[in-house]
């Protein structure tokens, strides 16, 4: 039996998982926590793998390795190849105004056909202009830039040159200086932002060996979280995953790149070879976790409160921008509720409208991606969000379609490991996900509007 391990090195923790190279079937587990908080010094990325990776009984037995991680966050080296200052993550939000800054440099059309998305708070160049202009001494002694899964995978090989960096398409579509139609850098972007010229990792096609661990086993290019997680679900043409965690996103595979001016979908890369256009909401899972420690409940409570609420929550609606929001690009903003009444102050409708709110601003991004023409065939809906009952029964009530819900999963991780059985074996494995569960639509078409008239209302008081 040959054993590949995947590693999800995602905003909250790190998930290392085994498995059978041939069939797919989880043989060990092992998971560590991240700390708290937007910007993180990498060490701690590397403790919590080596946590993780004893947890899950070690990789003594595995032949090849290979890591997603979360997108976007900006890991500067100096020329010794040490870390110049605690990494930024996707979801810190101080580079807003260096995002601004950028678009109107060069225009939103501009940076939609240069490297396919308009740059947002989370991008990474955005990161490198907020750099330059608040912390300059910082800017000036890096000497090379990475994203969270590069540095993992470099560190892992045990190569201490810069020059042996390496990433993949997914991740480097994500930085806002690489673009996924040519398949080239855009240095002249990179210098733009951060004042100075810089290495960057080297981007790998998707099968091909990146390096080995000091005990040999092979290394995977490895992908961003998104793309892994498409992997892991094995996604083709036609789905569309909405993946509910830290953040929310809405991807599909497809074989034509994107270039939103709207800046709404990101243009990025898959793991396959092909692209992945992808809207993403700061707001998710916690929204849910926020609005039970508000009821005094947990999760579980939580569904069965929101699941004996009618639909439409009895008027009450949240528009859950807890932690600002990147689409729509209000990174400032703050959540509301609208519409409460004497009789509908209940917490029944107060936990129906959490979770309303949250698969509506989904919703939204489902259908920026049919505007764009993308086919939608199926929508797998997956995320440590889903596992909630009130997410799974009511997402078809509010996206208007079927939801399939494969079982709960490290889907990250698991892509991870099917990529590496890919760079181990040159096939790509056909792993089948089994017991997915499937939920009818019954749309109500006014949660939606009334959502809609509440988010524009709120949104034009920011205005």
């Amino acid at each position: 039996m040959t054993l590949v391990a995947g590693i999800d090195s995602s905003t909250q923790s790190c998930k290392v998982v085994i498995r059978d190279a041939d069939t797919g079937a989880l043989l060990r587990i092992g998971q560590a926590p991240h700390p708290d908080g937007t910007e993180i010094h990498p060490e701690a990325w590397w403790l919590a793998l080596m946590s993780a990776i004893e947890m899950a009984g070690g990789l003594s037995d595995v032949s090849a390795v290979s890591v997603g991680g979360q997108q976007h966050g900006m890991v500067c080296l100096d020329a010794q190849g040490d870390v110049v200052r605690p990494a930024l993550l996707w979801n810190d939000l101080r580079s807003a105004d260096a995002a601004t800054e950028l678009v109107a440099e060069h225009g939103a059309a501009f940076w939609a056909d240069a490297v396919g998305s308009v740059p947002l708070a989370s991008f990474t160049v955005t990161k490198l202009r907020w750099l330059a202009t608040h912390e300059p001494d910082a800017a000036a002694r890096t000497a090379a830039v990475a994203l969270p899964h590069d540095w993992l995978t470099w560190r892992l090989s045990a190569s201490p040159e810069l020059a042996h960096l390496v990433t993949d398409r997914s991740d480097a579509s994500g930085t806002g200086y690489w673009s996924p139609t040519t398949g080239e850098y855009r240095f002249d972007l990179l210098e733009s932002a951060l004042g100075h010229e810089a290495i960057v990792p080297t981007v790998l096609g998707p099968s091909v060996v990146a390096g080995h661990l000091p005990s040999g086993q092979l290394l995977g290019p490895g992908a961003g979280d998104n793309a892994a997680a498409a992997l892991g679900v094995a996604a083709g043409r036609g789905d569309v995953v909405v993946s509910i965690g830290t953040s929310g996103t809405v991807f599909a595979a497809t074989t034509t790149p994107t270039a939103d001016k709207t800046g709404i979908i990101a243009g990025f890369a898959d793991a396959t070879g092909g692209f992945l256009p992808l809207v993403c909401t700061l707001n998710a899972a916690r929204v849910l976790a926020t609005t039970a420690r508000l009821l005094g409940v947990d999760i579980e409570k939580l569904s069965q409160l929101a699941l004996s609420a009618d639909p439409g929550a009895d008027g009450v609606v949240m528009v859950p921008y807890l932690e600002g929001e990147r689409t729509p690009s209000r990174p400032t903003a703050t959540g509301a509720v609208h519409g409460l009444t004497l009789a509908n102050a209940t917490q029944p409708n107060l936990a129906r409208a959490a979770v309303e709110g949250m698969l509506c601003g989904l919703a939204d991004g489902l259908d920026a991606l049919v505007r764009e023409g993308v086919p939608v065939t199926r929508v797998l809906l997956v995320g440590g969000g889903a596992r909630a009952e009130a997410v799974r029964r009511i997402a078809p009530t509010v996206l208007g379609c079927p939801i399939a819900v494969p079982p709960p999963g490290e889907y990250v991780a698991d892509g991870a490991a099917r990529q590496a059985a890919w760079v181990q074996t040159g096939t790509l494995p056909d792993w089948r996900t089994e017991n997915t569960e499937t939920f009818d639509a019954t749309p109500v078409p006014a949660i939606r509007a009334r959502y809609a008239d509440a988010r524009d209302q709120f949104l034009s008081q920011l205005n």
